[in-house]
């Protein structure tokens, strides 16, 4: 079923969009902390360039900094959060507070990711930085079960596309992929940082059968999601928004795709996509105007994704809200982004599939039911008032 035909009253609801199971793939640890954790961990860390001290005005100083149309003026802001996540114990804390805060949203699978190489300067080594955010992924995964909620975390460690140790990050994943580290990832400003820099990084990892995930195609075009598959091989595209360049509508609403856009769609390579971000950045104009609706109707691999929760003042259920009040979606889309989310993930197919039989369809197939048997209980109702 689809928006269009669904029937009047399947559009969800705030309530039955934050009850909805959601799978997370694009999401930055140092860029979800909690405004009041970023405080308590600037005082103990004697850090004292915060823009602000109270929680309430600095989670808004967070955003309106980030919300400037630039993508590189948007990467700014992780100078604060980054430097109060120096050491074992606010990485445990960070990663821990992470995990919970993705459950209480309803997010049953997540792949979380951070460059190990920005949490140094306190002292940690590389390995330490990862068995500390691994510890906290899991606390948080045991403290949401606790409260009644299920979520399963996986690291994504992501190496810097300016500096040069993005094959050392590669070997620091693979190390790791058996404790919780699902795959790899670059990140950092595109423009004259090709990921074709790092080719030694990822022939390393398809070496290894390891996984990885490129940023590319968000403030660059075109170029960057080439190279980014057809040079570097990654199995998916983090943002890839810019695919949308090689698509062209015609006035009488006919579609045709370039030769890329093709491929793209053919091979069901997942998207990436981060609707509140890309306003951010400039990637997008409105939600309405997002090319995820264009890329959600044509059925390319399309999955909905934070990117950044503190930037972005937002979380998967205000994406979703977003493009249930810009599309018209019903439960029937966003299970079909969840879905598409599940299949994509760097976890083994029986666990994906496991998941997907197992968590997300029943999630939903109970929320339509709701629905369902609310319009039961309407129609008697109406049927007795007529007696």
């Amino acid at each position: 079923m689809t928006s269009q035909t669904a029937p009047i009253g399947a559009v969800p609801t705030p309530d039955q969009i934050r009850r909805a199971p959601k799978v997370l793939l694009h999401d930055h640890l140092d860029g979800g902390l909690r405004p009041g954790t970023v405080v308590a961990l600037a005082q103990e860390a004697g850090y004292a360039d915060l823009p602000e001290t109270d929680p309430d005005k600095l989670g808004i100083w967070f955003h309106e900094a980030a919300d400037s149309g630039s993508l590189e003026r948007y990467l700014e802001t992780f100078r604060h959060t980054v430097a109060v996540m120096q050491t074992r114990d606010a990485l445990i804390r960070v990663a821990r507070e992470c995990a919970e805060d993705l459950a209480e949203d309803g997010v049953v699978y997540a792949e979380v990711r951070y460059a190990p190489e920005q949490h140094l300067e306190g002292g940690l080594a590389l390995e330490e930085v990862v068995e500390a955010v691994n510890e906290g992924f899991r606390q948080g995964e045991r403290l949401a079960r606790r409260g009644g909620r299920r979520i399963r975390v996986g690291a994504l460690l992501t190496a810097m596309r300016h500096a040069a140790r993005s094959l050392e990050i590669a070997e620091l994943a693979n190390r790791h992929r058996d404790s919780g580290v699902v795959g790899f990832d670059i990140a950092g400003a595109e423009a004259g940082h090709p990921p074709t820099r790092h080719l030694d990084a990822f022939e390393y990892l398809k070496r290894e059968n390891n996984h990885f995930t490129i940023h590319a195609g968000e403030a660059f075009g075109l170029p960057s999601i080439w190279q980014a598959l057809q040079w570097c091989g990654a199995d998916r595209l983090g943002h890839g928004v810019r695919i949308i360049d090689d698509i062209e509508v015609g006035e009488d609403g006919s579609v045709r795709l370039g030769r890329l856009a093709s491929y793209v769609r053919d091979k069901r390579i997942p998207l990436e996509l981060c609707p509140s971000s890309n306003l951010q950045t400039g990637a997008a104009s409105s939600y309405a105007g997002h090319p995820i609706g264009l890329l959600r109707r044509l059925h390319f691999r399309a999955t909905v994704n934070t990117d950044n929760r503190l930037m972005s003042h937002t979380s998967m259920s205000r994406e979703f809200e977003h493009l249930v009040e810009a599309f018209g979606y019903t439960l029937d889309d966003l299970q079909w982004f969840s879905v598409n989310a599940m299949k994509s993930a760097f976890i083994p197919f029986d666990e994906r599939l496991a998941m997907i039989n197992d968590v997300v369809k029943p999630g939903y197939a109970e929320l339509k039911s709701e629905w369902l048997f609310q319009q039961t209980a309407s129609t008697r109702g109406s049927a007795h008032s007529e007696e």
